[in-house]
């Protein structure tokens, strides 16, 4: 990995120090901050500490690379993956800016390379790994370095209660003492209110000003469903997104490997990702899904964060994640670029039973098990809410959503709900009457009066609950079972996942002091047009636009093969998608479009505007 070699965003001949303001518009290309980018910025401009929580494509990025370009000295960025650090260093890179990561992947030349430019002050900004930037060594090193901020990037990493807790990060408390007076900015995109007290705590910053964005991204369908057919469910929603990326979520290794031979039996192009994987392998599917390559990840939860690709138009989870907060995580993958972007849970009371009955086995502290519980019931209620999806998510975190988001499934088709207290007391009473030893199948089968070898045996067709429920469906039987284990009312025990009841909350029912309202299922999927118009920024481009966009994309396509450069770091699709509505015919015009700084005018400007003279000449002969 070779260092760059230009000179700071600083204007020639220059003898004040760069603004934030400058910089932005120079370096980054932008006309002005958004949302609450520049109280960040200034916050640490005047040597503050803060923290600072947005949303997944809120440009919590711009809040440190910013500073770091202003402020005397390096910028140190800590960050927990080697993918990450390097997506970053490229886009920088691209813009003029001397950034370099310092991790495990360097060969021994870019790493003699690269503390050669550290020591003579070439480096902007260094990104760095919390294992790394802690060894004595380095620590040592870099402590002789003049730094000018340090920002600890995916900071939920470091709360012992953040879905991705890596417990090195906790060694970060001794920051102060190693770089004695530099401004620290801590970052996440997901953090509930417990979750940021503990990052401040664990930082040592009881001080530092909280700045928290809305967690709404409105581009963000949101849907869950109850499991039927699990794989034609996937399927029916993956082929509306052939275009882009999608990611698939399981909760186990083996599974994702099932699921992608399924889909590439299927004709789509799917790979697994999970810890278990080699490193070249996991590099490897990196390598394509940075590429731009329309394609499937089915993943665990060791993919995806930080990966800025923004086209990922699905996120679809096949397991239930632990808590509000990594679902919102994950989810937030989908549609960094402001695109419609559709995210589906599949869910079953199998599942939430089952998540229930290890929570109960885990060997954890009870103060730290009570915690796990009742994020647990939070994502539970999420999957089962009546009401905006939504507005039950983002409360999760704290903010209050005055009105219905009205792009959530519950939103797009509001659930019908029944008087259910009959149906619920028929399962209860049916659970308790078979001494609480079946699952759900074969509960539903004594209610519907199903004859089988099971039932026989243990003479279950002779209790007064068998076949009490014979009017309706297994499906229908299953959805109410799902319903109640949602509520609390049915636990899973033993190692066969045989049902219970939760005494506490099943007796009310039975004795009819408690009414059980229940859900009618939906039928029908969503897709991201039920959320928008039905159109993509792309199907927004004129027959006129489309020429032009279509051949900056493939110009852009080739110039990153050649680089070895993710596509999207050279320029966004937004970017792209201005430049064809503008068709700027001069440096001037094209360096006027947002998104477009000066080192990339200088880079690639002559080769875009000739892609557009080449689209606007045969266009004009005819």
């Amino acid at each position: 990995m070779t260092q760059a070699r230009n000179s700071p965003p600083v204007t020639p001949g220059s003898t004040q120090p760069p603004t934030p303001e400058g910089v932005l518009a120079e370096v980054f290309g932008f006309p002005g901050f958004r949302g609450l980018q520049q109280d960040a910025v200034e916050t640490v401009m005047r040597g503050e500490d803060v923290l600072v929580l947005m949303p997944t494509g809120g440009g919590k990025s711009l809040c440190y690379q910013v500073p770091a370009l202003c402020r005397d000295g390096m910028g140190l960025v800590i960050s927990p993956l080697i993918a990450l650090m390097d997506d970053q260093v490229a886009g920088l890179r691209q813009l003029g800016v001397r950034a370099a990561a310092l991790h495990s992947g360097l060969e021994p030349d870019e790493r003699d390379e690269l503390q050669s430019d550290l020591r003579n002050g070439r480096i902007d900004i260094l990104y760095i790994s919390p294992e790394r930037l802690l060894q004595p060594a380095t620590a040592n090193f870099l402590s002789k370095r003049r730094i000018s901020l340090i920002a600890i990037d995916e900071a939920h990493c470091i709360s012992a209660w953040g879905h991705e807790f890596r417990p090195e990060y906790r060694a970060l408390a001794s920051l102060p003492e190693m770089f004695p007076g530099v401004p620290r900015i801590a970052l996440t995109a997901t953090a509930d209110p417990r979750t940021r007290d503990d990052i401040l705590n664990a930082l040592g910053m009881p001080d530092a000003r909280v700045l928290m964005a809305s967690f709404h991204r409105p581009n963000l369908i949101v849907e869950a469903r109850a499991k039927a057919s699990e794989s034609r469910q996937l399927l029916e929603t993956l082929q509306n997104h052939r275009e882009g990326a999608s990611i698939v979520y399981c909760g186990s290794r083996n599974k994702t490997e099932r699921v992608a031979t399924m889909l590439r039996d299927k004709g789509l192009t799917a790979l697994p990702f999970h810890a278990g994987l080699s490193s070249v392998e996991k590099r490897a599917t990196l390598m394509r899904f940075r590429s731009g390559e329309e394609m499937v990840i089915v993943a665990t939860i060791a993919f995806g964060m930080g990966i800025d690709r923004p086209d990922v138009r699905c996120v679809v989870h096949l397991d239930m994640p632990s808590s509000p907060e990594a679902y919102y995580q994950q989810i937030g993958r989908a549609g960094r670029d402001g695109e419609p972007s559709d995210t589906l849970l599949l869910y079953g009371g199998e599942d939430m039973a089952r998540a229930r009955y290890w929570l109960e086995q885990s060997s954890a502290p009870d103060h730290e098990k009570r915690v796990m519980q009742a994020r647990l019931e939070s994502m539970i209620a999420l999957t089962e809410t009546t009401g905006c999806r939504t507005q039950a998510l983002l409360a999760c975190f704290g903010e209050n959503l005055a009105q219905p988001c009205g792009h959530c499934d519950n939103c797009i088709s509001p659930v019908s709900t029944f008087d259910g207290t009959q149906a619920a007391q028929k399962v209860l009473s049916a659970i308790y009457r078979t001494g609480q030893r079946l699952g759900a199948v074969q509960l539903s089968n004594v209610l519907r009066g199903k004859l089988n070898e099971t039932i026989e045996r243990n003479a279950y067709q002779h209790l007064s609950v068998f076949g009490i429920g014979k009017e309706h469906s297994e499906q229908w039987w299953r959805a109410v079972i799902r319903q109640l284990i949602a509520r609390g009312a049915i636990r899973m025990h033993g190692e066969y996942g045989s049902l219970a009841l939760q005494s506490e909350i099943a007796r009310p029912i039975l004795r009819g002091e408690e009414r059980v309202a229940l859900r009618l299922e939906a039928k029908a999927a969503l897709t991201a047009s039920a959320g928008s118009d039905g159109h993509t920024e792309n199907d927004r481009l004129s027959a006129d636009e489309k020429p032009y966009f279509d051949a900056l994309r493939q110009w852009r396509l080739s110039e990153a093969r050649e680089q070895e450069i993710p596509p999207y770091v050279i320029f966004h699709d937004s970017v792209l998608r201005d430049i064809a509505r503008e068709q700027p015919s001069n440096r001037m015009e094209l360096g006027g479009i947002k998104g477009v700084g000066a080192s990339k005018l200088d880079r690639y400007g002559a080769a875009v505007l000739t892609v557009l003279r080449e689209i606007r000449e045969p266009a004009s002969a005819q």
